[in-house]
């Protein structure tokens, strides 16, 4: 995970992966006043490097989708879940944006999770989450998740703090599930530093087109600031295991975080190595049949 105070890991980077970089240890509870949200704990090192080496790949992971979701129509049940948590502002919608543009739409279920209808609240609190599901082949995005049930409910204190606790055992559990079902689960925390939250939203308020992003209540939530980050700490503690281990992107420059985002999908979707399936048809002998067609349209006798 990047490291504490200094900006990036000493020791060449170059072999290693972003993931292990930037995986959350399982069972530590991350000091996240002590980790930059500027840092830049590998790859490029300056903006105009960075959306290039974005851009670049953009080719990879959509020929990774196309095969993933290739793989599906002979049977293969992978899929692959993107899940985004983050204060107001670390730029989960802005991430969906930049790196799912890269995907094929029509093999993409994204779902933002706004507060809980009072259809959802009669229902355990993973019911929501459970029908917006990746099926076979696909590629979901979550913008927010279950996690939202042990954070605003922590922080809000709209639940006991004993159910809180158990929430973050039926987590495990339920992600556990997804790895058995085939399902692998990206978890992304975009740590953002309260100095960028402010000027971010500054500049919302600044900008006429962008107000329909603001809310009073933005003011009303990063008062809760201290209380958002020991939540979020708990979670990554709690949460992050072998099968689903949390990612920290430092997300106070958005080129970096898209590219540390698009290389983590890369990254695993290279691991699953999706395959082309093999024609289930006699392939020439399709071809025969294609190329003694020339010339000869339907509906014409050719006299």
């Amino acid at each position: 995970m990047a490291r504490k105070k200094d900006s990036r890991p000493a020791g060449p980077q170059h072999s290693a992966r972003l993931g292990d970089l930037l995986r959350v240890p399982a069972g530590e509870r991350p000091d996240l006043a002590a980790y930059p949200a500027d840092a830049l704990p590998a790859g490029p090192t300056d903006k105009t490097a960075g959306v290039a080496a974005t851009d670049a790949l953009g080719g990879r992971l959509a020929g990774l989708q196309e095969r993933l979701y290739a793989a599906s129509t002979a049977g293969d049940r992978r899929r692959l879940l993107l899940i985004l948590q983050g204060m107001d502002t670390s730029g989960k919608g802005g991430t969906v944006k930049h790196v799912i543009g890269h995907f094929n739409p029509s093999g993409c279920r994204i779902k933002a999770f706004k507060a809980p209808t009072e259809e959802e609240q009669s229902h355990p609190f993973l019911w929501r989450i459970m029908r917006e599901l990746p099926r076979p082949g696909e590629i979901g995005i979550f913008d927010r998740s279950q996690y939202e049930d042990v954070l605003v409910a922590r922080v809000r204190e709209l639940v006991p703090r004993a159910q809180i606790d158990r929430r973050y055992e039926q987590i495990n559990r339920f992600e556990q599930s997804l790895t058995e079902d085939g399902v692998t689960v990206v978890k992304v925390f975009l740590h953002l530093s309260y100095e960028e939250q402010r000027r971010r939203l500054l500049a919302r308020l600044d900008n006429p087109d962008k107000h329909w992003k603001f809310s009073p209540g933005d003011i009303d939530e990063r008062a809760l600031w201290p209380a958002y980050q020991k939540a979020y700490a708990l979670a990554l503690e709690h949460c992050s295991t072998e099968a689903a281990p949390w990612y920290l992107v430092p997300a106070d420059r958005k080129w970096y975080r898209n590219w540390a985002v698009s290389t983590l999908l890369l990254e695993h979707l290279e691991a699953l190595d999706p395959r082309y399936p093999r024609a289930d048809f006699d392939v020439e002998a399709c071809r025969r049949r294609l190329l003694a067609q020339e010339g000869d349209e339907p509906g014409h006798s050719g006299v």
